[in-house]
């Protein structure tokens, strides 16, 4: 039989369901208060004769009592709570965290799985099971749902809100959203599992993961310093992605609440401001049980709800393991509208609206769209070796009315990703090489990471080694190529960049960079590299850069070590990419000495020193606002070549031109950079460099002007 909740904690909770004291209790049982108090408070148990009669004064069959699995009915029911209006006349028109996020389902999976991995109990060595599954309600199956959620209580709500479908935009997406699940007599259900996770651990209130999902914006209580999260925003895409702004969460706790840890349930609805029956409600609404300890018992809390209730609202768990089921209710992908996923959807079975525009709840076309996003993104944290076990599993599957409509897809990164798998396996394994020499091999290099000193100081706090892998891209059918993949601790792609200025003829590769804690627990400085990283990532979690947070901790210039990191990372990989040059013994040079060539007598050439002059520049502005420049040179013939100074300059009407900084200047081909200036071998007659300006070097935005390079004589030549 199962056993739940300690006796004492759990029967203290009912007396409160029931709004009866100890004392009254006792009356009805025909004892002490005191013997009341001692079962409550651990120090004694009623003998079975007694538990008979606890349950007919609270209600329920001996059974519950016994176990303790589940809170009795008796009180309080599990009902809506609606925030009341603001006392001011305050109005919130929608939760602003959810507008961070489009309605897209590769957002959603991005979010949440990268929480699920931050949250995985590494104690066990296991990866974190993450299981996405889109499930289609219709007939009778939906008229079941809508019973179990209450709907007939929500529904003067959505009736509200949609009247201000005309000047509000939540109010026109929920509106939409009733609309198709009346007009189509369908809801797609989208359901978000994961296994070997902390759960939705403490307090309903109070400081814990709970409160900061459920009951707060803009807080993130992560477990580990390598966690991706750090603004509190990623599980607003939970609500972005329900068209009816309702979410429901299923809990199996790591660490006990209450005594208990299984089917810790509550939904939360997220709506804008409404009038309903001549009373005004804020906003957000909780789907729970009356908390007896708040004033008239109308703040909804969490519940512990039964096998058969967690069933009705489908959101029963596979196991016991812990972790959290998110159950996203009217599911949309809005963004799925951009791009042609038409292997993943039935010709005969899509949907189209009654504008004739492609259906955004195709569950298909979902389901094809999910898998792509976590093969694209969470490859690396699914790949073992070497002893090391992956971080993560992921799966998706679609069902209708609880039948299987495509089965569960198990994510593959070596089919998501051949050729950057193949990469992380080797370095794993120590099978790594100094230069690609043959096919299949994937060469390793180390690349620094100065860090920075907090709190404005200069200096360089230590020297990070970030790990970069590159190998051929040998069966990257549709994927990117000559790409870099940037990861932190728990192996999410946050940066995807292509490498510039490769040398013409280069082969097709695929590079992975292993930052802070990827490169290894061990390695110098790994902890300080994430926290820095992390800092510099904006909500999106898709690059490096400039942030507010690494401003004001470490100072206005500190993303130059990320802009260092960069450069350092693109040299390497045109090194590691590049083809060895024939000697003189190889190739034509036999053919060429037996043939003879009339040619004609040498110019004379000058003599004296020739000043290198610009032939050729092509400029773009990149992420950070920076100008990027790829420049061509030209050479006099001469006996001496005197080195040059790039200058960048912003063009002006009138007065002298603002002068830019350089922060990366580089030699492509047939030059040398030392100290900002230009070196040439002598008898060269082209060479090529790049350079990237200096942001805090610029007086105004860099799309409102124009640049000018110069070449200048070095004033030392």
């Amino acid at each position: 039989m199962e056993t739940g909740e300690e006796f004492g904690p759990w029967l203290a909770r009912q007396l409160k369901l029931a709004g009866k004291t100890q004392a009254e209790l006792a009356k009805e049982l025909g004892l002490t208060r005191a013997a009341v108090s001692a079962w409550i408070a651990g120090r004694s148990t009623p003998r079975p004769t007694v538990m008979t009669e606890i349950a007919d004064a609270l209600g329920t069959d001996v059974g519950t009592v016994h176990t303790r699995t589940t809170d009795t009915q008796a009180g309080l029911p599990v009902t809506w709570y609606h925030r009341p209006g603001y006392s001011d006349g305050g109005r919130d028109l929608g939760n602003a965290a959810a507008f961070a996020f489009d309605a897209d389902v590769q957002v959603l999976a991005r979010e949440t799985c990268q929480n699920s991995l931050d949250e995985r109990l590494a104690e066990n060595g296991r990866p974190v099971r993450v299981r996405y599954t889109l499930h289609e309600l219709t007939g009778e199956h939906l008229d079941a749902f809508r019973d179990a959620i209450l709907w007939n209580d929500l529904f003067p709500h959505y009736s509200a809100v949609s009247e201000l479908t005309g000047n509000q935009k939540v109010g026109r997406v929920v509106d939409a959203g009733v609309r198709d699940m009346y007009e189509k007599g369908r809801l797609v259900l989208l359901r978000v599992d994961d296994y070997n996770a902390s759960g939705l651990t403490g307090d309903d209130y109070a400081d814990g993961k709970f409160a900061a999902v459920v009951r707060r914006q803009l807080e993130s209580l992560k477990s580990g310093t390598a966690a991706g999260g750090s603004y509190g925003l990623g599980k607003a895409t939970l609500w972005a992605t329900s068209a009816l702004g309702l979410v429901l969460i299923n809990s199996t706790l790591s660490v006990p609440h209450e005594g208990r840890t299984e089917r810790r349930v509550i939904g939360r609805l997220e709506l804008p401001w409404r009038e309903v029956d001549g009373l005004p409600y804020a906003g957000p609404a909780w789907f729970g049980r009356p908390d007896p300890d708040k004033p008239g018992a109308e703040v909804a809390r969490s519940w512990w709800a039964d096998e058969e209730t967690v069933s009705r609202l489908h959101l029963s768990r596979d196991s016991d393991e812990p972790g959290t089921s998110f159950l996203i209710v009217g599911a949309h992908d809005v963004a799925s509208l951009e791009g042609d996923y038409s292997d993943y959807s039935d010709p005969d079975e899509h949907v189209r609206d009654e504008e004739g525009f492609d259906d955004t709840r195709d569950i298909k076309r979902m389901h094809g769209r999910l898998v792509e996003a976590l093969g694209r993104d969470f490859w690396a944290a699914m790949i073992g070796g070497g002893g090391r076990l992956p971080l993560l599993e992921a799966s998706v599957r679609a069902l209708r009315n609880g039948e299987e409509v495509i089965p569960e897809t198990k994510v593959d990164p070596s089919v998501e990703q051949p050729s950057r798998s193949r990469a992380l396996r080797a370095h794993y394994e120590g099978a790594t090489v100094d230069r690609l020499t043959e096919a299949g091999q994937v060469a390793s290099r180390t690349v620094p990471l100065k860090l920075p000193l907090t709190g404005g100081a200069r200096g360089t706090l230590g020297t990070h080694q970030a790990i970069l892998l590159v190998t051929e891209a040998a069966g990257d059918k549709d994927i990117p190529k000559n790409r870099v993949h940037s990861l932190r601790g728990n192996r999410m792609t946050v940066k995807k960049a292509p490498v510039p200025n490769l040398p013409l003829g280069t082969n097709p590769f695929q590079a992975v960079l292993l930052v802070g804690e990827a490169a290894g627990e061990s390695a110098p400085f790994a902890k300080e590299a994430e926290e820095f990283l992390r800092a510099a990532e904006p909500p999106e979690h898709d690059r490096w850069g400039q942030t507010e947070e690494l401003t004001l901790r470490w100072s206005p210039s500190a993303y130059r070590r990320i802009a260092n990191l960069t450069s350092e990372v693109n040299s390497a990989v045109r090194e590691l990419v590049a083809r060895p040059k024939r000697s003189r013994g190889e190739g034509g040079e036999a053919l060429r000495k037996a043939l003879t060539v009339k040619s004609r007598p040498k110019a004379k050439v000058p003599t004296g020193p020739v000043v290198p002059v610009l032939g050729g520049l092509e400029a773009t502005i990149g992420e950070q606002g920076e100008w990027l420049i790829t420049a061509e040179v030209s050479i006099p013939r001469g006996d001496e070549i005197v080195p040059v100074v790039p200058l960048a300059q912003l063009d002006v009407r009138s007065g002298g031109r603002p002068k830019l900084d350089w922060a990366e200047l580089v030699a492509v081909e047939g030059c040398e950079v030392e100290n900002g200036t230009l070196h040439f071998p002598t008898g060269a007659r082209r060479a090529k460099f790049r350079g990237a300006t200096d942001v805090s070097s610029h007086p105004v935005r860099t799309t409102l002007t124009r640049l000018v390079v110069e070449l200048r004589a070095d004033k030392g030549a």
